[in-house]
């Protein structure tokens, strides 16, 4: 049978010849395929919802703090009470934008008030996924000055990822004066507590306005903030995770190590099922063996006697499929200095953790990343099985001391070089 559908081109009557109509080709079948992929993708279907290197040269210059253009919004938004703050719902009055072109190179860079982007319908970025994003944070001291933490990491792993999807390379330290700017427009906008901080969102975009699968001829580099509390709604009590083999993040060859919003965004379905079986977040395992790789969206620690009796701090190796993260880097830099116990970069697979957790070698366990810091793990469920991670008094030891260390820098109580004054 021929499943094509008509549809008349003309005035004329429907009993016309097939020239004068339009045929689709099986579209039922393209409808089933996007309803499918809408539903892996969290997005609202028709009834069915869910329930529970690139070759690319830097040819031209990049663009250049001196050359900002500043216009400054004339309407200020209320500043909002930072004790009822959501993760990113809440923006600052103004942002940066920087446009480049294939032909024209890195545009001069603008700081302008807060508002809606303008794309072409076949843009890159919302077919193909041409896109990335960052995390970082200003904070404001006791002496009311405000820093960034470590942002040059923050541009090292944007500029990687950024050659991964086949975006312009820039110069990283122009961005992070760029956006310096940005937050003293915005100063205001950075919470005056020592438990709240100002979210900056760096995103780049492949604007290309084609359907063709390339790279793009056209691309948008932008930045947001949002001022922020806890990301948790929990705060700072354990959180639980759903570990199965049945979805994964990320493979080796992929992109699991680039700050990708595909990356995230696949991620959803499975955060939803984990609810479903009563857990906050997903510990997301790789291989037949169900190696360890990340607790949702943080890098994961486990501290514990290994196998040899030597007390250690373990975290998954940087092989591709892990994000290399600015607070992981940090911890792993802080506790070697300090000599007090062996810290490895290894594999770990659900059965060391399970035997360990029987032979009473498991001290503590916990994620770590920009928005959370430090956050403790206080139970898995895996094949059926709840997994008690010890949690002292909610904040476990180790992760307590830790977050003093780190927070102590980020706010400026503890003097170090990785703390950058805007």
């Amino acid at each position: 049978m021929l499943e094509c559908l008509l549809y008349n081109t003309s005035s004329k009557p429907l009993s016309l010849t097939l020239s004068d109509k339009v045929c689709l080709f099986r579209p039922m079948l393209n409808m089933n395929c996007m309803s499918k992929s809408a539903e892996r993708a969290c997005l609202p279907g028709s009834g069915n919802d869910v329930s529970s290197r690139n070759g690319m040269e830097d040819s031209v210059h990049s663009f250049k703090a001196a050359d900002l253009v500043i216009e400054l919004s004339q309407t200020h938004k209320a500043k909002p009470d930072l004790t009822n703050l959501v993760f990113g719902t809440v923006f600052s009055d103004h942002m940066l934008t920087i446009e480049w072109t294939s032909n024209g190179g890195w545009q001069k860079p603008h700081i302008k008030p807060f508002g809606n982007l303008s794309l072409h319908p076949a843009c890159s970025a919302m077919h193909y996924a041409v896109q990335l994003f960052e995390g970082m944070k200003a904070y404001r001291d006791a002496d009311d000055k405000v820093r960034l933490f470590r942002p040059m990491l923050n541009m090292n792993r944007m500029a990687n990822s950024a050659e991964r999807a086949c975006l312009p390379a820039f110069d990283r330290a122009e961005l992070v004066e760029c956006i310096r700017r940005l937050v003293q427009v915005d100063l205001e906008w950075v919470p005056k507590s020592d438990s709240a901080s100002l979210y900056i969102r760096p995103t780049f975009l492949g604007t290309e306005p084609s359907l063709g699968v390339k790279k793009p001829s056209r691309a948008l580099l932008y930045v947001i903030l949002s001022p922020v509390g806890s990301y948790f709604s929990t705060g700072a009590k354990p959180v639980s995770l759903w570990a199965d083999s049945k979805y994964i993040r990320a493979w080796r060859g992929g992109t699991g190590d680039c700050k990708m919003g595909g990356n995230y965004g696949a991620s959803i379905y499975a955060q939803y099922e984990a609810a479903d079986y009563g857990c906050q977040q997903v510990l997301w395992l790789y291989g037949d063996d169900h190696q360890i790789t990340e607790v949702g969206t943080m890098n994961m620690f486990l501290f514990w006697n290994n196998e040899n009796g030597e007390e250690e701090l373990a975290t998954p190796p940087l092989d591709g499929i892990i994000l290399p993260g600015i607070t992981r880097q940090s911890i792993l830099e802080l506790t070697r200095k300090w000599g007090e116990f062996k810290v490895c970069e290894r594999y770990l697979t659900m059965a060391d953790l399970r035997c360990a957790l029987k032979e009473g070698r498991v001290k503590e366990m916990f994620g770590s990343g920009t928005a959370c810091v430090v956050s403790p793990v206080g139970r898995i469920l895996y094949q059926g099985e709840n997994l008690h991670i010890p949690c002292q008094d909610d904040f476990p030891q180790l992760a307590s001391r830790l977050m003093k260390e780190l927070t102590d820098i980020q706010y400026g109580r503890t003097q170090s070089d990785w703390s950058v004054l805007v």
